[in-house]
Parts: structure tokens; C-alpha cells; sequence
């Protein structure tokens, strides 16, 4: 594992000490205590290297499953989780509460009514959970496609979420979670900076190869990055995007994995495809300095003018 580590020049009472936890490829055979392992160390890594938070990516306990069908999705229930924490995932709570650590995880979450979200925790450094949310914008497709070199079947195995992007008050500061695809949406950063957001945890998997439009695929990395930088700048927020990377199952996913300041600036970025702990202190009170300023939304915003933003969904051309 490497570490790279980043201290705020402008310390603050309100800094916290992010570690960013990419993982590396999970194999469709790897058992869920093996996955929990490397979380475990990654944990202990982090800790040693004074984060007294760790961001896991999506889908963080199993491989990348919406790239199979299956007629029956039922015959993927053992990629879900019915509890959190459960039987398999309560060592890497025991681990956290030990170590005074808290941390993001995302799992594939399956209800006692059986519905069906791509969702994400937030953990505080006491063993409790203070947040869930579920991913908003599903990207991929339903249907069987045979002809694309492997599938992303997201839209199967996962419902909406109409549950929004909450935030909470945690670690010293006002957090909140986005998953993958919504990060993509600058909709997703405005509805948590309208609530004082002052770090997004971000987990991703990111196939490098995307079959509706290849073209694309040379910019993917620089895609990954614009996307986060552009919402945490005009948001005045950090931003914490971490990957699963690697070549998982013969499909190669993005890395790059990366801290980002309220400026927009990348402060630490991952420099491997595995496993690997970056690590950023980061002065919260810095949000201030572009939510007083250029994004002061109480001078600024004119919501009036907005409309088509809340009240319509596709586009409407304007007359020939």
C-alpha cells in the first residue's frame, strides 16, 4: 500500500484526517471474510497514518456483479446484504470501533420487502451508523445485451433511490454520500451544498470500456476528475472519490482514486490500480472561503429562474 499524505496549511479545530481506501480487483470467487479482511488492514493502515476516517468505494464487499445476467435475480442474492452490520461484515465494525476509526462502505443492500439498492453508510468512530444513502442515478441497462463485451446491468439489480441526497452532521462537520453515476450530475452537489455540505464521500466503479460510445473511453480518467472538481468548487466543499480499479473479471476499471479541496484542486490522488490508502488532512472551515464568497447562494442563486431544472426531465427544443 502507499500513502500520501496532505496537510492543510490553514489548521483549524474543524480539520479531520480523511484516508481515501481504493481497492483493488475482487475476484467473483473471493469470499466475503476474505474482502473483509482487506478492509480490516486497510483500516489499520489508515489508522496508523492518523485518519480518523476511511472512504471504501461502491460495491466494496463483492466483485462488480451487474456485469452478468441472469434471468432469475434472485440468483444473485448472495451479492447482498440483508443486515449491516451482519455476520461477515460485524469484524470490520469491531475493527473501526477498536481503532477509533470511522469509515464509508458501499454494499449491495437487499430489504426485508425485497427491494433492491446500491447503497453506502457512513460509520462514526464509535461503532454507530449515522447515515445511508442509496444510489439516485442508475445508470446502464435491464435487458439482456449480449452483444457488449461484458454488461451493466445496474438498472436490474438496482432500484432508484427517491430518498435524495440527505447529509449529516458527523466527524466535526456536515457530510454527505454520492455512488458512482452521481457524481457525474451537478444536481447531485447542489442539493447537499443547499445544506451546508462540507465533504461528499464518492465510491465508484468505473469500467474504462463504454460500449454505447467508445470514443469516450480515452477520456474517462479526465471525465472522473472534471466531474468532482467542477462540484467541489462551486459547491465549496471537499470531495473524496475512491475507486474499486483494476482489471476485474477481464473488464479494466478506472482508478484514480482522489482527495479533492473546496478550490477544486486535487490535494492527493492514488497512483495504483490495488489496494491503496491516500491520505489527506482536511481543514473543513476552508469550505468557508467559497461559500462566503463566489458561492454565497443566499446573495447570489436566483432559484426563480431555474425552473426547468426541477420541472422538466428531457430536453424540449426551442421552436424552428
Amino acid at each position: 500500500m502507499l500513502y500520501i499524505s496532505y496537510m492543510s496549511s490553514e489548521q483549524s479545530p474543524r480539520s479531520v484526517t480523511v484516508a481515501a481506501a481504493q481497492l483493488g480487483p475482487i475476484a467473483k470467487d473471493e469470499s466475503r471474510p476474505a474482502v473483509v479482511e482487506r478492509l480490516r488492514a486497510m483500516l489499520r493502515d489508515a489508522a496508523a497514518a492518523g485518519a480518523e476516517l476511511v472512504v471504501f468505494p461502491e460495491l466494496a464487499l463483492t466483485t462488480f456483479f451487474p456485469r452478468w445476467f441472469t434471468e432469475d435475480i434472485a440468483g444473485h442474492d448472495h451479492y447482498y446484504e440483508t443486515s449491516m452490520p451482519g455476520p461477515e461484515t460485524q469484524p470490520l465494525f469491531d475493527e473501526a470501533k477498536k481503532l477509533g476509526v470511522g469509515f464509508a462502505l458501499g454494499y449491495a443492500e437487499l430489504t426485508p420487502e425485497g427491494e433492491r439498492f446500491n447503497t453506502t453508510i457512513l460509520v462514526e468512530r464509535d461503532g454507530s451508523i449515522v447515515g445511508r444513502f442509496r444510489k439516485v442515478h442508475i445508470p446502464g441497462h435491464e435487458g439482456d445485451e449480449p452483444w457488449r463485451p461484458f454488461q451493466h446491468l445496474e438498472r436490474r439489480y438496482f432500484q432508484e433511490s427517491d430518498e435524495g441526497f440527505p447529509v449529516w452532521r458527523a466527524f466535526g462537520g456536515i457530510f454527505g454520500m454520492a455512488t458512482c453515476n452521481d457524481r457525474r450530475w451537478p444536481e447531485t452537489y447542489r442539493e447537499m451544498g443547499l445544506q451546508g455540505v462540507e465533504m461528499i464521500l464518492i465510491g465508484y466503479n468505473t469500467p474504462i470500456h463504454y460500449a454505447p460510445d467508445p470514443g469516450q473511453n480515452a477520456l474517462q480518467g479526465f471525465h472522473n476528475h472534471l466531474c468532482m472538481q467542477a462540484g467541489a468548487y462551486q459547491n465549496g466543499t471537499w470531495v473524496v472519490g475512491v475507486a474499486k480499479g483494476g482489471t476485474e473479471e477481464g473488464v479494466e476499471s478506472l482508478a484514480q482514486s482522489a482527495i479533492i479541496a473546496p478550490s477544486g484542486q486535487i490535494v492527493a490522488q492514488a497512483v495504483t490500480t490495488g489496494d491503496e490508502v491516500i491520505v489527506a488532512n482536511c481543514n473543513l472551515d476552508w469550505c468557508d472561503h467559497y461559500k462566503q464568497t463566489l458561492f454565497n447562494f443566499d446573495t447570489y442563486r436566483r432559484p426563480e429562474v431555474y425552473q426547468r431544472i426541477t420541472n422538466q426531465k428531457g430536453v424540449i427544443l426551442p421552436p424552428e
